[in-house]
């Protein structure tokens, strides 16, 4: 992470930010975030993103302690980011990475990473999805439709990553990704309440309703009909769409494929965006 951060629109570095600010948030998690990508200084879907984390923290009103108003509206959080960028020769204006915005304690928290490492070669490469978690969900529960500061469960699984199914035996998510399998001619994502996060990518995708012909759809998505898909990805704001090449031992060379066209789908309605 780089130095340069920003607290309620004041550009501050990250060895002056004081933990007793963010207590709630340190101590009980009580709190939200989203990370957006950012290419040549452009923030990718800022308005979505933070659209999502003000509905977490009104649904949570009563626990969490909203940022004042007007540091979370889009046009401070650009002009914040932009501030950012100017003051640290590290980033500069052309920046590309990845921002990270956390909502605590009547404060609004902008920090930045460089991109990850890996994701070229994922985009290029794939990746294979070879274990579940199962009945790591429960049908219904609401905490994981929110990206909560208390993300310990996803972070232990973050280098397996591993399916995370709910105890009906139906898919809901990966540690920090959306997942879509290619059924019956259709971009099959499970629903929200299989549960699962509503990622943006994953937004914009059923947004779009379909792709180069493919019905793109929400509903369940049982494990057992994983061995008939044709082709799988997964999707985050950081790297966009992955495709799994290998999902729970059978090999999918053709998730390739599908996960660049809707990788060329996402970047086209990301510069479509206001």
């Amino acid at each position: 992470m780089f130095s340069t951060v920003a607290v309620n629109g004041e550009v501050k570095r990250w060895e002056d930010v004081r933990l007793h600010d963010f207590a709630q948030g340190f101590f009980f998690g009580a709190g939200f975030f989203t990370t957006f990508r950012i290419d040549g200084g452009t923030p990718l879907f800022l308005s979505r993103h933070l659209a999502r984390l003000s509905a977490s923290v009104a649904a949570y009103s009563s626990t969490v302690r909203a940022p004042p108003p007007e540091v979370i509206r889009e046009e401070a959080v650009r002009d914040t980011l932009r501030r950012c960028l100017d003051a640290d020769t590290a980033l500069g204006p052309r920046f590309t990475g990845v921002g990270k915005l956390a909502a605590s304690d009547g404060k609004l928290l902008l920090t930045l990473r460089p991109p990850s490492p890996d994701a070229e070669r994922l985009q290029r490469e794939g990746r294979a999805v070879d274990s579940t978690e199962p009945g790591a969900y429960r049908h219904g529960e609401s905490t994981p439709n929110h990206k909560g500061l208390s993300y310990f469960r996803q972070y232990t699984l973050m280098a397996s990553m591993p399916l995370l199914a709910n105890e009906r035996g139906h898919v809901c998510e990966l540690p920090t990704a959306n997942l879509f399998a290619l059924l019956d001619g259709q971009l099959v994502t499970p629903p929200l309440d299989a549960p699962c996060l509503p990622g943006i990518i994953r937004q914009v995708l059923l947004e779009a309703g379909h792709l180069d012909g493919l019905p793109v759809v929400e509903q369940a998505l049982p494990l057992t009909r994983l061995a008939e898909a044709r082709a799988c990805v997964f999707t985050n704001s950081a790297v966009l769409v992955t495709g799994v090449t290998r999902l729970l031992g059978r090999a999918l060379p053709d998730s390739l494929s599908v996960a660049e066209r809707m990788r060329a789908h996402v970047l086209r309605m990301a510069a479509q965006e206001p």
